[in-house]
């Protein structure tokens, strides 16, 4: 029943680590799968944005073993050498990696307090994994309420009022740099979803002209159409880097998209006119060499930090209130999960009192040699009775009262008091 959490975020490592080791769903499934056939969880959940790369599992035996297991396991998997990835790792165990999940879901540990994605990334992780049959009882019930802390802080506290994202904070940074952008060019790298929210924010600012270039031409078309924009087919670097001032690339791609000699010979076209590239894809989509190029000016996901302190020093009077809901989450978390070991820790105590009694009448059958069998027979028949009376009690009132589950914080006390001369269940 234990939890463990082994990652890395936008606080622990720059973006040159983070999309080392960051995930596509399709490595994520394979990684969950890999780390269940090797013993080292039973339960997994790889979570893998722009700003993080988590995983999540419940470990068959020693919480803090398993951690360091699945920190080697990142470094193989990602071949990244654990010296250079170990300083941004953090390891949470039970309480917080439950309260540590909890603040994500709400939007308090983004890179922008109260983005608007994650919540939508929390639960597409959870759906995948348990699709996958990579989750249980104990990771569908924390996702679960991770989920529910998430709806919750939007809805009840003023954090997600004109929430932020990566791709607002990107635009915001372009009209920093240009002003307004009512008379500008600007070319949009991919049809996703953060894609797609660049394209709303220009068009909220009124864009002057609007290109869409992605892999796949039908996204493209639609996403243009919906905006007012044009398609210009991807690949076609001569037509697109002609064109605009401004470049923003979220492109789902595991090497560079945008590479140095392509914008070489484009500046070399457009005499040198200023180009501001905007790169906010994980792992990065623009090679980050181009920033050595003459009026070519090159930005990247750990570029935003002025927005970010703005956004912070915004939304900072919430963040109380976010996390009194997380705080009340984690507790009713806990709860759940100690109510349920209590019970399995009974049936343990409930297995171990019957020896006990066994062992107990053995020893005193000398004793006992005056009575005949019948009677031996009815007394071993009412000490079951008497030890599951007072067995049986306390798991009953567990399941039915929620009062009493909040005020059980530490199992292994219990275990330890009634089992210390035995190994844990």
């Amino acid at each position: 029943m234990e939890i463990v959490l082994v990652g890395l975020n936008h606080r622990t490592a720059p973006v040159e680590v983070r999309e080392r080791v960051s995930f596509t769903v399709e490595q994520a499934q394979q990684a969950a799968t890999e780390l269940r056939e090797r013993g080292i969880l039973e339960e997994t959940l790889v979570l893998s944005t722009c700003n993080r790369s988590e995983v999540y599992g419940v470990p068959p035996e020693d919480v803090r073993q398993s951690a360091g297991a699945l920190a080697t396991y990142l470094s193989s998997f990602h071949s990244v050498t654990p010296e250079a990835l170990g300083p941004s790792l953090y390891h949470h165990y039970d309480r917080e990696a439950v309260r540590h999940l909890f603040r994500v879901s709400s939007g308090l540990d983004s890179m922008l307090i109260g983005e608007a994605e994650i919540l939508g990334q929390v639960r597409e992780a959870y759906r995948a994994a348990h699709g996958n049959g990579g989750t249980g009882p104990v990771l569908n019930r924390l996702f679960q309420g991770a989920l529910e802390v998430g709806k919750r802080v939007r809805s009840e506290t003023e954090l997600g009022t004109r929430p932020m994202s990566v791709a607002s904070a990107g635009v915001k940074l372009a009209e920093r740099i240009f002003g307004k952008l009512n008379q500008r060019t600007a070319l949009v790298l991919g049809a996703g979803v953060i894609g797609e929210q660049v394209v709303s924010q220009l068009r909220d600012r009124e864009v002057a002209h609007l290109y869409v270039m992605n892999r796949s031409r039908e996204k493209a078309e639609q996403l243009a159409r919906e905006f007012g924009g044009k398609v210009i087919p991807w690949g076609e670097w001569d037509q697109a880097l002609n064109l605009p001032e401004l470049v923003v690339s979220s492109v789902s791609s595991e090497d560079p998209v945008l590479l140095r000699d392509t914008v070489k010979q484009a500046m070399a076209a457009r005499k040198n006119r200023a180009l501001l590239l905007m790169d906010l894809g994980v792992p990065r989509n623009i090679d980050p060499s181009l920033a050595d190029l003459y009026n070519v000016y090159l930005y990247n996901l750990d570029d935003l930090t002025e927005i970010v302190r703005q956004n912070r020093a915004a939304r900072e009077q919430e963040i109380p209130n976010a996390q009194e809901i997380v705080d009340e989450h984690v507790t009713k978390f806990l709860s759940w999960q100690a109510s349920v070991e209590i019970v399995g820790l009974l049936e343990v105590l409930r297995t171990r009192v019957r020896e006990e009694r066994a062992e107990f009448l053995r020893e005193r059958m000398e004793t006992l040699a005056h009575f005949r069998p019948e009677e031996r027979e009815k007394m071993e028949l009412l000490m079951d009775e008497l030890l599951e009376k007072l067995l049986m009690r306390p798991a009953e009132k567990l399941r039915g009262e929620k009062s009493l589950r909040k005020k059980i914080q530490n199992v292994d006390a219990l275990r330890d008091l009634f089992l210390k001369d035995r190994e844990k269940p």
